[in-house]
């Protein structure tokens, strides 16, 4: 199958999962069985993993915390980073998971429902993994953007009064 295709097909559909096969058609001058038969393939190739929306828990009645979790680990023999990975990924308080590089060797992402119990999470779950020499907690006050979508302000929010630097 065409790879430029592929790649046309997955920057939209990364953009906007809620566009229709007939859209996506359309918009790339193909025909309807085409574009279903890229995506089906994609999904089944574990190229397309999922749908998701962008939420602005701030604008309900969720109560949540988001905090960064920076990990330092030693790597297994043979296995590097990977055990660890897949013991840390098993949390469902963990949304996020990235090796990095740099002073830290995983940026973790958790949500929980008050910063004790991410805290608690932390001092719990993963500092105890072995091969876990230290951790760092970061917790998210306000998000601006995500994925590419920036979050729009409430009217509560505090102006910059500051002014413009000429």
């Amino acid at each position: 199958m065409d790879n430029e295709l592929k790649s046309k097909v997955l920057a939209l559909v990364e953009d906007d999962a809620r566009l229709t096969k007939e859209k996506i058609a359309v918009m790339l001058d193909k025909e309807v069985g085409e574009i279903r038969d890229v995506i089906q393939e994609l999904e089944k190739d574990g190229v397309i993993l999922g749908y998701k929306a962008i939420v602005d828990w701030d604008k309900t009645d969720r109560e949540y915390v988001t905090a960064l979790i920076e990990l330092k680990v030693t790597p297994q023999r043979d296995r590097g980073f990977e055990k660890v990975a897949e013991r840390i990924n098993n949390y469902p308080e963990v949304k996020d998971m990235y090796l990095m590089s740099g002073a830290y060797d995983y940026c973790v992402v958790i949500e929980g429902k008050t910063m004790k119990q991410v805290a608690l999470f932390v001092a719990e779950k993963l500092a105890p993994i072995e091969n876990v020499i230290s951790t760092s907690t970061h917790f998210v006050l306000r998000k601006y953007k995500h994925n590419g979508v920036v979050f729009g302000h409430d009217d509560n929010t505090v102006a910059d009064e500051r002014g413009n630097i000429s």
